[in-house]
């Protein structure tokens, strides 16, 4: 019995202690800031998608001209708002997807006067011939794809660069005039938006 009363007092007497070291481990503040991984609080999934929402909407807001007009900067808006949608012949909506002439038909929804249905129809009868020197955002500019004919139109972003619905299999997106292709199959740009010379802020959406 005398071995075990030993033992039993041993273990009495060491509990106490290793009970303060722990403690004091758990009081010691995190070196150089660090936080383990298994103590670090998960973000909510409101707040991530707050954190993945926000680049995109400030750089589609950042591809609007920042002063334009006002007719302008509807049709950008709306426009820039569909980035992504996936291509559909015939489409001219969000849900259903868009088409080159269907987007435009969406762009410029707004506007005080209905455009035509294709690309070709557009170029014919409808607005001002611009020079390719001369476009500024709003302008719809045309290109002739495997055909001698208008059969592809866009919407001039500004800085060379134009927003449109590319063909099956693709989706919304901006490109640039600079482009060997797009300088080879471009044929003419027309202004179809009312002139307006009063210049505003864009408000971002």
């Amino acid at each position: 019995m005398r071995p075990f009363f030993k033992t039993w007092l041993t273990i009495c007497l060491l509990l106490p202690l290793a009970a303060h070291a722990t403690n004091r481990e758990q009081r010691l503040p995190n070196v150089n800031g660090y936080t383990p991984k298994s103590h670090a609080a998960a973000p909510s999934s409101k707040s991530r998608k707050s954190v993945n929402l926000a680049p995109q909407l400030a750089s589609k807001s950042s591809l609007v001209p920042p002063m334009a007009t006002r007719e302008s900067s509807n049709v950008l808006s709306r426009a820039v708002n569909v980035l992504g949608t996936p291509y559909r012949w015939g489409g001219s909506s969000p849900s259903k997807g868009f088409d080159c002439s269907g987007l435009v038909k969406y762009a410029f929804n707004d506007a005080t006067f209905d455009l035509p249905r294709t690309s070709n129809a557009m170029a014919s009868g409808h607005g001002e011939k611009v020079d390719r020197n001369d476009l500024k955002p709003g302008d719809l500019i045309f290109f002739n794809i495997k055909s001698r004919r208008v059969n592809h139109v866009a919407i001039y972003l500004g800085n060379d660069r134009f927003i449109h619905a590319p063909r099956r299999g693709k989706s919304v997106s901006i490109d640039t005039l600079k482009k060997p292709y797009w300088e080879k199959h471009y044929v003419v740009a027309k202004r179809v938006l009312p002139k307006d010379q009063k210049a505003m802020q864009v408000v971002q959406r």
